[in-house]
């Protein structure tokens, strides 16, 4: 079957889309992104998901005025690739446009909007057994909070992961631990949820945003502060959180086993909690 993709206002062949080598998407990574998963047919939490893509779009001034379209887009590229019984992910990808090579922002330029979808299940072995990662030294720019598409760096580190046999890289800033290449980072020490706050220095997770929900509904304790690199060896629990992790229990981090070698109390209930959610929402 032929994948449809969403382009500049056109549902068209994959194969049939171009991008001019003059967008500055291309020439310099111009832009920002957003991955919604959908379960079902269904998006979760596809407003929050708005509110970050607004965010990033504005902190780059990108003014692109078909937001309101998005949710009919997603659906329409859903229906038309056979996804809607499944779980999914749609991609979308909004640059500056097309325009020669300068440095500036270029005035009176339209941007360029691409999205596609795929399929996302869940990756249910790793959310029942848990996972290894490797830590690395963060080296990222600075505005972590917008959802660029400049993510060389994220991938370096990810590959760091893969070449070690490990399932992520988990960034370490300055000695604090501030998130992993495409997911959150929370741990738990002795029963309190502990996490980076909301900086520029991370993304501002949706997955992360419902854990601290699940804590808040469930009288658990959380706090959203640094964790130093060295306490992060020892913490009880680490869940690592995002669209495609959904809530994914780390078991091993370098080589110290955390806890007891298995998905703790806590990652198993945040577990539950978020797939009711999940399921609630479809």
């Amino acid at each position: 079957m032929m994948e449809t993709v969403y382009l500049n206002g056109e549902f068209l062949s994959k194969e049939n889309a171009k991008i001019s080598p003059d967008d500055r998407g291309f020439i310099f990574a111009d832009g920002v992104y957003e991955v919604v998963k959908y379960y079902n047919g269904k998006p979760f939490r596809y407003d929050d998901h708005l509110v970050r893509l607004k965010h990033s779009l504005s902190e780059i001034a990108i003014d692109y005025p078909g937001l309101d379209s998005l949710k009919v887009i997603f659906a329409e590229l859903l229906s038309k690739n056979t996804l809607i019984d499944k779980h999914a992910g749609v991609y979308l990808q909004i640059t500056r446009g097309e325009n020669k090579r300068v440095h500036h922002f270029p005035t009176e330029v339209v941007p360029t909007v691409y999205a596609f979808s795929f399929e996302l299940p869940s990756f249910t072995e790793k959310l029942k057994n848990g996972i290894r990662v490797i830590t690395h030294e963060d080296i990222r720019w600075l505005r972590c909070d917008i959802k660029s598409v400049s993510l060389l760096a994220n991938t370096m580190l990810y590959n760091k992961a893969v070449e070690a046999g490990a399932w992520e890289c988990v960034l370490i800033r300055n000695g604090v631990v501030s998130e992993a290449t495409h997911s959150s980072i929370l741990g738990v020490k002795n029963g309190v949820v502990i996490t980076h706050p909301l900086s520029n220095l991370i993304l501002p997770g949706i997955s992360r945003k419902v854990v601290l929900e699940i804590c808040s509904e469930n009288n658990i304790l959380f706090e959203e502060r640094p964790i130093l690199k060295s306490e992060f060896y020892d913490m009880d629990e680490i869940i690592l959180a995002g669209t495609g992790s959904e809530i994914t229990p780390i078991i091993q981090v370098d080589d110290k086993i955390i806890g007891n070698n298995k998905p703790g109390e806590i990652t198993r209930f945040v577990q539950q909690k978020f797939f009711e959610k999940v399921n609630n929402s479809t």
